[in-house]
């Protein structure tokens, strides 16, 4: 794979995992897994000469899922990285979810180790194969940052680490993981997800009887490293061939992204489909030279094309389905405002100078919003939101989603406005 790699045809370029299917996985098998583990490593106490030292600094990273949150851990990888020099830091994850990885460019490319989740057999045997890899790197340390997947705490086990980081619910605020971690931190639903990442990372360095206490500050949002993606010219010609054959110059014309989908793992985060229409048409109205460029899933390219159609005007099309990563990335890099969902785009395009406008329902900013001065996120601020979070994993009893619907049209036209103002303001590089 390329460095920026073009990976396959859909917003970020793959298609969203079948969420359910890992939930149901992670349930049924990892909690038997947990629990045998738990009893192998408390019978291992009791063998004489285990481990009793700390190998050199080989650090492990593990997320599996939410392309998202990998854009957040980029502070915590980057501080890995300064602290034990890129060839000795490690990342374990789907491999519909490298591409992140690779955008941002903060690890060798061999030093992602990727699980096929196209089949249970594929899954199973690609993670015994990163197993064995692992135990022969000898690490020092693991550090989980699922929130309470049983798989990642099983993976972080088996690796063979001395050290192993991650989540712990103490008092039943996560599901249980068993005893597989040896530094644990509670879940702190006031701390932002990218400063959790980075405790995490510094917790591995704690003695672990003082756990879950952390006396340790957090550096202020401003002073995190932020990642940066260059396209390569040919992809920036290809992508620039693509709009020329719906009548769009960038730099020359306003030229606006709408992301309409969110994928399967949280449908509550939608926001209605006429309201993306009827925000098309005022945009149009407005700036009558601009181009709205819609994106998203392959699998959500019909519910895309629907949407235009009901615009149905010559300025706006459709482009789901129809870019990789790599064009996708390049992009938003050439446009002015994305709108769209919480979902992975508000994260990617943070790696761009684009503005984005990021639409928050059934969770909070406060936690998941990226931190950056060309991000813009809204909220219609309602008592049930958010509603959900790493205690109740990820789940809602909630089957109207008023937090969304509540953010009008006028609402989110208002913020363009001001991100356009805001992209004008600022010199482009």
């Amino acid at each position: 794979r390329r460095r920026n790699g073009a990976g396959s045809r859909s917003t970020g370029g793959v298609e969203a995992v079948d969420i359910r299917t890992l939930r149901r996985v992670d349930r049924w098998l990892g909690g038997p897994l947990c629990g045998g583990l738990t009893l192998c490593r408390r019978l291992a106490r009791l063998a004489p000469g285990g481990g009793s030292g700390r190998q050199p600094r080989r650090m492990l990273f593990i997320k599996l899922a939410e392309q998202g949150s990998t854009v957040l851990a980029y502070p915590a990888l980057a501080r890995a990285v300064a602290e034990c020099g890129p060839a000795n830091v490690h990342f374990l994850v789907f491999a519909e979810n490298r591409f992140i990885l690779d955008a941002m460019r903060v690890l060798p490319a061999e030093n992602i180790l990727a699980l096929r989740t196209d089949s249970l057999a594929h899954c199973l045997g690609d993670a015994l194969q990163a197993v064995r890899r692992l135990r022969r790197l000898r690490l020092a340390e693991a550090v989980d940052l699922e929130f309470f997947s049983r798989a990642s705490a099983c993976l972080a086990y088996l690796s063979g680490a001395w050290v192993r980081v991650g989540l712990h619910a103490f008092h039943g605020e996560g599901p249980w993981r068993g005893d597989l971690l040896t530094h644990r931190l509670s879940f702190n639903p006031h701390l932002h997800t990218a400063d959790l990442f980075l405790c995490l990372t510094a917790a591995a360095a704690c003695d672990p009887r003082s756990l879950p206490a952390l006396p340790l500050p957090v550096p202020p949002p401003t002073d995190q490293p932020r990642p940066r993606f260059e396209p390569d010219p040919a992809c920036r010609d290809e992508v620039l061939r693509l709009l020329a054959a719906h009548d769009t110059r960038p730099g020359t014309q306003p030229v606006f992204l709408l992301n309409p989908n969110c994928g399967d793992m949280l449908p509550l985060r939608r926001w209605p489909g006429e309201r993306y229409a009827a925000l098309a048409a005022r945009l149009l109205a407005e700036w009558p030279q601009a181009r709205i460029v819609f994106t998203g899933l392959t699998s959500e390219a019909a519910r895309t094309e629907a949407i235009v159609e009901r615009i149905a005007d010559p300025r706006c099309f459709s482009l789901a389905g129809q870019t990789g990563f790599a064009q996708l990335l390049t992009l938003y890099g050439l446009a002015d405002v994305l709108v769209t969902n919480d979902s992975g785009p508000a994260h990617f395009a943070t790696l761009t100078d684009i503005e984005v406008v990021v639409l928050f329902g059934p969770e909070t900013p406060a936690l998941f919003g990226a931190r950056t001065p060309t991000t813009h996120a809204l909220t219609a601020g309602l008592p049930c939101s958010p509603c959900v979070n790493a205690a109740n994993n990820r789940r809602s009893a909630c089957r109207n989603n008023l937090c969304m619907q509540r953010l009008g049209v006028e609402t989110v036209l208002d913020a363009v406005r001001q991100a356009c103002a805001a992209r004008r303001a600022r010199p482009i590089p």
